[in-house]
């Protein structure tokens, strides 16, 4: 079982994102209010506070949300989990559908960090059953499909 460490959400792609305490997710959407909602594949990413350490090692001063993912987890391998895992936390569960991806040359997450962890590290999800998340709230594996 993991942590859901911080929920994060912007109004423009290809920037960090700021956190919320709280966020409605719906199916076919994503989280509520931010730029990447939409009915595709990659509703929602996340991206383990381990990973996001893994870069603070290397002397860069980061919190969740620099490298754009919606949610940040702690507990949890997310890297190491196949497509079609589902992960619940509270009412909402979540199906992931991508993991890693192709990461934009020289955009603004990479100019801010130096790196982007996303591509190797960060996972994406489609939103299985709505409800709204919790910043501190449990997020578990259910099953793979």
């Amino acid at each position: 079982m993991g942590t859901i460490v911080s929920l994060n959400i912007s109004t423009t792609t290809g920037t960090g994102k700021t956190p919320v305490a709280s966020i409605a997710v719906r199916c076919d959407h994503g989280m509520e209010g931010d730029a990447h909602a939409r009915d595709w594949h990659r509703q929602i990413s996340l991206l383990a506070l381990e990973s996001i350490d893994k870069m603070r090692e290397k002397g860069l001063e980061l919190v969740p949300g620099n490298f754009a993912e919606n949610i940040t987890t702690q507990g949890l391998a997310l890297s190491s989990l196949p497509i079609g895992t589902r992960l619940v936390s509270g009412e909402v569960e979540l199906e992931i559908t991508q993991i890693g991806k192709k990461c934009h040359a020289k955009c603004n997450i990479f100019t801010q960090v130096g790196d982007c962890i996303m591509p190797r590290e960060g996972v994406f999800a489609k939103v299985i059953r709505p409800g709204t998340l919790q910043q501190g709230a449990a997020i578990e594996v259910k099953a793979t499909t």
